[in-house]
């Protein structure tokens, strides 16, 4: 969706798994993902695909739109699965080089917790951002507002 929506809106694109994970699945630090992340913002157009929640309140302060993707949890954990599943051993081109694709429950158990840990803050940040709020709830919706600029462009 970010690659369409990039192409669409002529939009440099960041992956935020890109910045933060190193080679081997080794974790960057909070510090040097917002040192990663600043000169992106600054710029005066970019996407940013992701959901750091510790980038997430810098993000906003210079955001004009924030496309939402609140899916049932349900359908994030089958995606998740199907996406282990089919690039099992394989990085993505979205993830940090050298980090193939794998089973992890740690991850499973964030999505799966989403509602009662991340949502709130998640929900609580947006609520105190001017940025226009693009909430999909399927994606249904979401390809319908993506064909949708598609024909307008």
């Amino acid at each position: 969706m970010s690659h369409r929506l990039a192409a669409l809106l002529g939009l440099p694109l960041t992956h935020l798994d890109k910045l933060h994970w190193k080679p081997g699945w080794v974790e960057g630090t909070k510090e040097e993902l917002l040192a990663a992340l600043a000169p992106i913002i600054t710029q005066d157009r970019w996407l940013i695909d992701g959901n750091y929640g510790s980038t997430m309140e810098m993000r906003l302060s210079r955001a004009d739109t924030v496309v939402y993707l609140d899916y049932p949890i349900r359908l994030c954990l089958w995606r998740a699965a199907q996406r282990v599943w089919s690039l099992r051993g394989r990085t993505r081109p979205d993830m940090g080089e050298g980090c193939p694709e794998r089973f992890d429950w740690a991850f499973f158990r964030y999505i799966a917790g989403w509602n009662h840990h991340a949502r709130p803050r998640t929900e609580g940040l947006l609520r105190g951002t001017d940025a226009r709020i693009l909430r999909f709830e399927t994606p249904q919706a979401l390809d319908a507002w993506l064909a949708e600029l598609e024909r307008d462009r």
